[in-house]
């Protein structure tokens, strides 16, 4: 059961995906304009025992049409086909601009998190979070969107990184879609 509703829980943020043109139009007019977007921009899709679950092939087609990269495989113990989709991971590193007071630090930190809260729930961004060490990486962002030009657009939005406490690293990296954290 927990299998099926993690499962559920991922088909729906594939689903609740914007078109990738409408996204990286969005993105090249006012990236500075995050803020102000609605959340009623996004479309949600919820799964519902009327409508069926996609197929593999069915959700590799949709996620082609929007720009994504993607290949799949049959595993060979389970015989299943395996999706894998293309994905960005940002790495949150260390800026140069470390002299801010305390009450400033504070201030980019609450905008830092709530830019974070805002990408998560427009569907941009699917995990995020600080390392616990205290070293050159601080955290990371793992984007669903279907080019690196837009992973970095959105990751450079972050007040934490237009201030220069923190610097990006973005890789291409791909995970199977329908596997959850364990």
């Amino acid at each position: 059961m927990r299998n099926i509703l993690s499962l559920l829980v991922l088909v729906c943020l594939v689903s609740c995906k914007g078109e990738p043109n409408k996204v990286e139009s969005d993105l090249n007019t006012s990236v500075e304009a995050l803020p102000e977007m609605s959340l009623d921009s996004v479309e949600i899709e919820t799964p519902s025992p009327t409508k069926p679950l996609k197929t593999m092939a069915e959700l590799k087609q949709e996620l082609t049409r929007k720009g994504f990269q993607t290949f799949d495989y049959v595993d060979e113990k389970t015989k299943d086909t395996i999706l894998m989709q293309q994905y960005f991971i940002a790495f949150l590193k260390r800026g140069t601009v470390r002299n801010q007071n305390e009450e400033e630090a504070a201030r980019l930190q609450k905008e830092h998190l709530a830019h974070l809260g805002r990408m998560y729930e427009l569907g941009y961004a699917d995990i995020s979070g600080p390392f616990g060490d205290d070293g050159e990486i601080r955290g990371i962002t793992i984007y669903n969107v279907p080019t690196l030009k837009m992973a970095d657009s959105l990751a450079n939005a972050d007040p934490m990184v237009k201030s220069g406490r923190l610097v990006i690293e973005i890789h291409p990296w791909w995970a199977a879609k329908g596997f959850a954290l364990r």
